[in-house]
């Protein structure tokens, strides 16, 4: 197996990295679920901001993790406890915030819609974002691979960028059936109510 893996080629290794990206930051946590959240109920032009924000904010947790931080940082008590009560805290204030958005057709949302700093300073306290990243970037790195630490962090914003936007765009693909007050209730809810939940469950692995 050690063999396969050190003649494996680049574009191979690329590849391997571009999946386990797919598969463990790209899988559904506060991060991902709320980025749909925020689309399906402000919009896509509204949530570019917060989008925006959780991007750089993703991007962010992963140059402290590739410098090596991480392990100073975990290793500071009650860090990673303050951490999990920020996001919390911000999760439970961005669901009603959801919860209770008014039907896209109705003007006066732009004043409540999320912003750039809410969704940097969530992915900067979301404790998963550290656990999937530096479980991806270890892999990589353990492996004896042609690629460089520069090489996997392009690949790795690269895929910050995709999952973030595909989220997104899944949640704004609901947005046209929040112009319905009914059915904008209901939706806005129901995403509120999976935010908080996943990010319960993410807590409590």
């Amino acid at each position: 197996m050690a063999s396969v893996l050190t003649e494996a080629q680049p574009w191979q290794q690329v590849l391997a990295l571009i999946v386990a990206a797919s598969v463990v930051m790209g899988s559904p946590g506060p991060s991902t679920v709320s980025v749909t959240a925020v689309g399906a109920a402000f919009g896509l032009r509204s949530s570019l901001g917060y989008a925006s924000g959780m991007v750089l904010g993703t991007i962010a947790v992963l140059v402290v993790v590739a410098a090596g931080i991480i392990g100073m940082l975990a290793s500071m008590p009650g860090l990673a406890k303050l951490l999990t009560i920020l996001s919390a805290a911000y999760i439970l204030y961005l669901a009603y915030k959801i919860a209770t958005a008014p039907p896209l057709a109705e003007s006066g949302r732009q004043a409540a819609r999320p912003t750039f700093m809410g969704g940097f300073m969530l992915a900067i306290a979301n404790p998963k974002a550290y656990v999937a990243i530096a479980a991806v970037f270890a892999g990589a790195s353990s492996q004896t691979d042609a690629l460089g630490g520069s090489a996997r962090l392009l690949v790795l914003t690269g895929m910050i960028v995709v999952i973030h936007a595909a989220w997104l765009l899944a949640g704004t693909a609901f947005a046209r059936f929040l112009r319905h007050p009914p059915a904008s209730r209901i939706i806005n809810l129901v995403f509120a109510a999976t935010l908080v939940l996943t990010t319960a469950w993410a807590a409590l692995r």
